[in-house]
């Protein structure tokens, strides 16, 4: 079973520490009340680490028919992987 993240709605709590963990189910609905103090509650989305047989190399990303940016500069993004969109992308 998964491991889910949630926090209050509002972002803090005294009782649960702001933050709490969850063993659900896939199928489980996601909570909608925290079950320590009762307030309205949200998953929060957690960051996944890729690596290992899982690593993100260009040509992973090409074959994949994606495309990755780095930046360049300030607010300037250039096209180091894949061929889709623009060669370089400029943010003001």
């Amino acid at each position: 079973m998964p491991l889910y993240d949630y926090a209050p709605a509002s972002g803090k709590c005294d009782r649960c520490n702001g933050r709490f963990e969850v063993m659900q189910r896939v199928a489980e609905a996601k909570l909608s009340r925290c079950p320590t103090c009762d307030q309205p509650c949200e998953r929060l989305i957690s960051p996944v680490a890729l690596g290992g047989k899982y690593a993100v190399t260009p040509g992973k990303i090409k074959s994949s028919g994606l495309t990755q940016y780095k930046k360049a500069g300030d607010g300037i993004y250039e096209r180091t992987a894949g061929s889709g969109g623009p060669e370089i992308i400029r943010r003001k």
